[in-house]
């Protein structure tokens, strides 16, 4: 049997008896049976202690029961040795897009997918995480008595078709100063090149549910996964290809740093939890409330949501004229504009099932305010990234959105999964003056609509290899397609995953 020993700026301990460390360089020492790991985040060879870790679980042979592994991997047939389990995805796959910018080597999705601002042709190449984020990941689950266990979860985003670490904002400030023709795809989003995606700690019990202190998925984000037929798809659905939505009105709001979270599901027939986001520091600047409550019976399965986060961020990317104004002691690669929000949503989601068939289905209503704490310039957003030029008076009148989805999924066969879905949303007329009620695409004020239609099908091979097809038509009209190139959007896709 192994015993690790990991090391990290001086600090070092034992990974034996199920005892979690942190990481740190890799090397083996031969003929002792001893696996060093030490963390070194400037450089890859983070990647030979994981694949040093990977051959450690694998000789052990040893798997116990987990609370999640790659999605579809039984605990059983995990890489799990004394309590902890290594897991990961990596999917990539060719797609074509009739009106799309060039993709991006750093957003998670690399393609748009959905009909966007600077879609100014048709592109081919190869896209990472169509149908589930690549990832790599470690958790852990540490009985303390019979009925209470501590957990843990530290996970990395990262982009196989290019190598990178997932980072949208890095995509939005390559836009720089581009005309919206010069642009590659540039989406806002929760993954800004940070080392861990998710790192939380806590405890959870049977009987009361979880609780778990860290970087965390929030519970909206959550919701849209169990309830949108494509479990979140960016290649298939709009709710993965947006994450707007999924993240209660920011799609930097997907994952949360320095939260409390609590999940409870009582006899597989309530569920409530609560999340909160602390700002560490006075006010409610920069903090974040949710709530979920529902339940389960017969093959249906309902929650409804509540979600208010204040100093909400939507970054984009500099315009020629903003960018001409930047102060000297701001980087261009490292700046961006913020739009300043405090943003509530409201959301019912629900799915029946009755084999073969899963029917889905979601409602959300997202309303944006004005700040009651404005941002200043030169905040430093997630990542690392600083706002350079802010907007808090964005919503004098507040913006609605309502976003509502329904699909289905047919389990055609034991291996074969066929999947519809329709999304769509639609924005009120939120301007003022001459922009006042107008259902025109004059002003990105005016109202509009968002629509999405997607068909796919996902072969198993087995609980590990996966192959799927399909494509995603979505469309803009009115006040949601002001300054758009192309209106219009179809993105067939092809491709392989790989879990463990």
């Amino acid at each position: 049997m192994f015993k690790m020993i990991l090391r990290n700026a001086g600090e070092q301990g034992a990974f034996s008896k199920g005892r979690p460390l942190g990481f740190s360089t890799a090397g083996r020492r031969a003929g002792n049976g001893v696996l060093y790991c030490a963390a070194d985040y400037r450089s890859f060879r983070a990647a030979g202690c994981a694949l040093a870790l990977l051959g450690a679980l694998a000789a052990s042979g040893t798997a116990l029961a987990q609370q999640k592994t790659g999605p579809g991997v039984p605990a059983d047939d995990s890489l799990t040795w004394q309590g902890i389990t290594l897991y990961g995805v990596v999917d990539v796959g060719i797609q074509y897009d009739t009106h799309s910018a060039p993709f991006s080597p750093y957003r998670p999705a690399a393609s748009g997918n959905i009909v966007r601002s600077n879609s100014a042709g048709s592109v081919t190449g190869l896209t990472p995480s169509n149908m589930g984020q690549s990832r790599i990941g470690l958790q852990g689950n540490e009985p303390l008595s019979d009925t209470w266990s501590a957990i843990f979860q530290a996970e990395t985003f990262f982009n196989p078709q290019s190598g990178q670490l997932a980072d949208s904002l890095k995509s939005l400030a390559l836009n720089n100063g581009r005309p919206l023709a010069a642009q590659s795809v540039g989406v806002d989003g929760s993954s800004a090149g940070q080392l861990l995606q998710t790192g939380y700690v806590g405890v959870k019990s049977a009987q009361f549910g979880a609780l778990t202190f860290g970087r965390q998925i929030t519970l909206v984000s959550e919701g849209t996964i169990k309830y949108d037929p494509n479990y979140n798809a960016t290649a298939f659905g709009l709710l993965g290809a947006s994450n707007t939505y999924s993240g209660a009105g920011s799609s930097e709001n997907n994952r949360l740093d320095s939260t409390a979270k609590y999940v409870g599901n009582f006899s597989d027939l309530l569920h409530v939890a609560a999340l909160y986001k602390f700002s560490g520091a006075s006010g409610s600047a920069n903090t974040a409330v949710q709530g979920q409550i529902g339940g389960e019976y017969a093959g249906a399965s309902v929650d409804a949501y509540y979600s208010k986060v204040y100093s909400a961020i939507t970054a984009s990317s500099l315009s020629a004229t903003q960018l001409a104004t930047l102060p000297p002691t701001y980087a261009v690669a490292n700046s961006l504009v913020g739009t300043i929000s405090d943003n509530t949503a409201y959301a019912l989601m629900g799915l029946y099932k009755l084999d073969p068939l899963k029917f889905s289905a979601g409602y959300e209503h997202i309303k944006y305010a004005n700040p009651a704490t404005a941002l200043a310039a030169g905040f430093t957003d997630i990542g690392g990234y600083v706002l350079a030029i802010v907007n808090n008076t964005a919503y004098d009148n507040p913006k609605n959105i309502q976003v509502y989805w329904a699909g289905v999924r047919y389990s055609l066969t034991p291996h074969l999964d066929l999947a519809g879905a329709y999304y769509g949303v639609h924005q009120n007329a939120y301007g003022s003056g001459t922009a006042a009620g107008c259902s025109s695409a004059a002003h990105s004020t005016c109202s509009g609509n968002l629509e999405a239609i997607s068909l796919d099908a996902d072969y198993r091979f087995n609980v590990h290899f996966d192959a799927y097809l399909g494509a995603m038509y979505s469309q803009v009209q009115d006040g949601l397609a002001s300054g758009y190139l192309n209106t219009t959007n179809i993105n067939p896709t092809v491709g392989v995953r790989f879990k463990f």
